[in-house]
């Protein structure tokens, strides 16, 4: 792979032979704005990252999450960039392309999560549940679901995903001027897609990440072809898409530690007891031990410093600024996995995340460990996961058994109709304009999209709100 191809600032509609518009920004610099400007961008204010259904101010939202994603990308761009220009590892690699790189991660970091549903990845989960569940026992013209969709159509949505989504997304369903969505540059595109396998294809015991999920679905099968072609990563990650994941591997990381102890589920004292247990310690190497209490000690060095100074809220105090320090020392990580694996990454041979065997290794897996341990299995999340799962499958068993015959030569119900009228006019054009000429099977696989579509394209406090109205509830 080569930076020139991957760069690539073709768009799928291209504008090739238009007239000079006087616009002196670089194509990336107009895919920023774009996204900034769009609806879809500002559904993220209202979606979950991690606590569902949360009253709090403070807590993040994914709308934060993807601010923070997109300025540590750009930051990695910068660092990544300087070090293969210093290094002289491309020559044809300049400050043109240092510039474009950076704002190409800094576009994936705000578009990169815009795909999820309502209420964070457990969304994600019950969608999939959902269909696993129900495709077996639903029939169209009197064949199960499971049997007259393809296996591929089948599985994208026992495999349902954000990521694919976001895909889909930014490429056919947000209608800006016609069908091919946001029309953003291919070279970000390219970025964005983190499994580039089908959902026929995933394996996750191949040993290389790429293989862990799919990164489209049947339905855009076409565009992914046509920027796998334009960027030259043909079946390979696109080089940034690492840079990308490592962004939002920090921003979720530290965000979720900081974010819990808000919430009281980590207090500083756990925290510094978990981070130096010897638990922890016996997973690492000796040279990796010194570098993590090391890091260790600069909370606890935080938190004396808070209170010499007298600092109200000591404890608060220490963990904040530690969180600032461990996403700079991440950052810092990230930079020297790129550049050590360059030459595997570029040739599209590296199978895992910029964090392994790198020295934010042990403490990139400590954080989460403590996060999923005192965070995410506690009765208060449990709780609310379990009233956004009621409210998703309601809305998909009403909103599927009425898209199934939407469409087709069969009347639908009433009830059926008046659901198919709350759907987005905006999908049901793409679905019009996408099932045009296409085989029953495939339509009835865009109605099923459709409804994926509509949920997707929901708030948390929308789709509360429908399940609320369509169940009678003040």
């Amino acid at each position: 792979m080569n930076w020139k191809t991957l760069i690539c600032s073709d768009r799928i509609r291209s504008y090739a032979g238009a007239a000079p518009s006087g616009d002196l920004r670089s194509e990336f610099e107009k895919d920023y704005h774009r996204i900034i400007g769009s609806a879809s961008f500002r559904r993220l204010q209202d979606k979950t990252q991690v606590f569902p259904l949360d009253k709090s101010d403070f807590i993040r939202t994914r709308l934060t999450h993807s601010l923070e994603v997109s300025s540590i990308a750009r930051s990695l761009g910068q660092n990544i960039g300087q070090y293969i220009i210093r290094s002289r590892k491309d020559p044809d690699f300049d400050l043109q392309m240092l510039s474009d790189i950076s704002s190409i991660l800094q576009c994936a970091g705000l578009i990169h999560d815009i795909g999820n549903p309502p209420f964070g990845h457990f969304g994600e989960t019950v969608i999939r549940d959902w269909f696993k569940a129900n495709l077996p026992k639903l029939s169209f013209e009197g064949i199960p679901l499971d049997r007259y969709l393809s296996p591929q159509m089948v599985q994208d949505f026992y495999h349902f995903d954000g990521n694919t989504q976001a895909l889909r997304l930014v490429t056919k369903l947000h209608y800006l001027v016609d069908e091919y969505g946001m029309n953003l540059t291919i070279g970000l595109l390219g970025t964005i897609i983190k499994y580039p396998v089908s959902s026929l294809e995933i394996n996750r015991d191949s040993g290389n990440v790429k293989d862990k999920k799919p990164g489209y679905f049947y339905s855009e099968k076409d565009v992914f072809d046509r920027i796998q072609s334009a960027c030259g990563t043909n079946g390979c990650r696109h080089p940034l898409c690492y840079i990308l994941e490592a962004a939002d591997d920090i921003a979720y990381l530290t965000a979720d530690i900081e974010d819990a102890y808000k919430k009281g589920f980590v207090t500083y004292r756990i925290l510094l007891e978990d981070l130096r247990s010897e638990e922890v310690l016996r997973r690492m190497l000796p040279q990796d031990q010194n570098i993590h209490l090391q890091m260790v000690d600069r909370l606890r060095q935080k938190y004396e410093n808070a209170l010499k100074f007298g600092v109200p809220d000591p404890e608060s105090y220490a963990v904040s600024n530690w969180i600032v320090g461990v996403q700079g020392f991440l950052i810092s990580c990230a930079s020297y996995g790129f550049s050590r694996n360059y030459a595997s990454i570029m040739e599209g041979a590296f199978p895992c995340d910029l964090f392994r065997n790198s020295r934010g290794a042990s403490l990139h897996d400590c954080l989460g460990d403590i996060a999923g341990r005192h965070a995410f299995i506690s009765r208060p999340i449990f709780k609310l996961e379990v009233s956004a799962s009621t409210i998703l499958n309601f809305l998909l068993d009403k909103f599927v058994d009425a898209a199934i015959h939407y469409d087709t030569e069969y009347r639908l119900t009433d009830v059926q109709d008046k659901l198919m009228t709350l759907i987005s006019d905006n999908y049901k054009y793409a679905y019009r304009r996408y099932s045009a000429d296409k085989s029953p099977r495939e339509k009835l696989y865009l109605r099923l999209r459709l409804v994926t579509d509509e949920i997707c394209g929901m708030t948390d406090s929308y789709a509360k709100r429908l399940y609320q109205e369509l169940n009678g509830i003040d």
